[in-house]
């Protein structure tokens, strides 16, 4: 399409991230025209587009498949929906932006990779690599400026998310699984994404469910990779503090960098040394501004701006998720893939 014309969005699945984030940016974009949208829950969805002043309320997904206004999706459904969903759009020709995770395993992640248009109409929402603080410590791991990095501990402590009556979140069918699945894929991928996806080898991992419920609230894991490198990582729906959590800290042979704030030192002949970037300041926190960012480069790519590729790397983060719960099933350390 002509870089001068909007791109036309239609969104699926009008839940919490859709209203917190998708929407009410979508909305106030430059150059994208948000034209449609559809759930299941036919009243939120016509509230929202009377809101928003959307023009269509689609009764069914395959509407949106259908209709020739449509240049690109959002898909936000429950993540059971996902792989068919993604099949769909990218097989009507759809750019389509899925939500984490991509499919509930790895196998369907494979099947959605040998979908045509996968190659380059399908981006994954991992909305953490686009913070940032993120990109900026990104590019000390890139240029190898830190040495080697031999540790990760990442970690994300929520205490608000399984408040309240449960929902497809906290169902084994609707999610796949519990805070894993929910906030460890975020923190996993960016982990790896910041170390430049190096293969993963065996993991231990050790899940806490509380009584009747079908999934776990919390996980800890150690992921060994290729090149004597171990992540740990720490995850929770259910910390009893003021505050939620969130960090990654990186040791390398020549320095080290965290986030959550953003720190980076190096170890120089003359000692050591503070190379934290100055971010340029901004009146959106990191969660509003990753979002923000990372829908604007599917917008750009959608106007042939930017280059989609296959995310294979998605595969590989669900057999690592896969492995970590046979890990904590089994009771000890299990490969990874294979």
């Amino acid at each position: 399409m002509s870089t001068r014309e909007a791109v036309r969005v239609a969104v699926i699945g009008t839940g919490s991230i859709a209203q917190v984030a998708h929407l009410p940016i979508l909305a106030r974009m430059r150059g994208v025209d948000l034209v449609g949208l559809y759930d299941s829950d036919r009243a939120r969805a016509r509230t929202l587009a009377g809101r928003l002043g959307v023009e269509r309320v689609y009764a069914s997904a395959d509407e949106i498949w259908t209709d020739a206004a449509v240049d690109a999706v959002i898909i936000s459904t429950p993540s059971h929906l996902h792989e068919r969903e993604v099949c769909d759009g990218l097989e009507a020709g759809k750019y389509v932006f899925c939500e984490k995770p991509l499919a509930l395993t790895s196998e369907g992640a494979r099947r959605i990779l040998h979908t045509s248009g996968a190659e380059s109409r399908l981006m994954v929402g991992m909305n953490q690599r686009f913070r940032p603080d993120a990109a900026a410590l990104r590019s000390f791991t890139a240029g190898r400026e830190l040495g080697d990095i031999f540790y990760v501990r990442a970690g994300w402590l929520n205490r608000a998310i399984n408040r309240g009556p449960r929902t497809w979140r906290q169902r084994k069918t609707g999610a796949g699984g519990g805070a894993l699945m929910d906030l460890g894929i975020q923190m996993l991928d960016l982990s790896l994404w910041l170390l430049g996806y190096p293969a993963a080898e065996r993991v231990a991992a050790h899940l806490h469910r509380p009584r009747g419920s079908e999934v776990e609230d919390s996980a800890v894991l150690l992921l060994f990779l290729g090149g004597d490198r171990v992540v740990n990582l720490e995850v929770t729906w259910n910390l009893v503090s003021d505050r939620e959590r969130q960090y990654v800290h990186l040791l390398g042979a020549a320095g080290s960098g965290s986030l959550g704030p953003l720190k980076v030192y190096k170890e120089m002949e003359t000692g050591l040394l503070d190379v934290t970037p100055a971010l340029a300041p901004g009146r959106e926190n990191q969660f509003t501004a990753s979002y923000r960012q990372e829908l604007a480069f599917f917008a750009e790519a959608v106007r042939g701006e930017q280059q989609l590729t296959a995310p294979a790397e998605q595969v590989a983060l669900l057999e690592i998720v896969e492995a970590a719960y046979r890990s904590a099933e089994e009771g000890a350390e299990v490969g990874v893939g294979g």
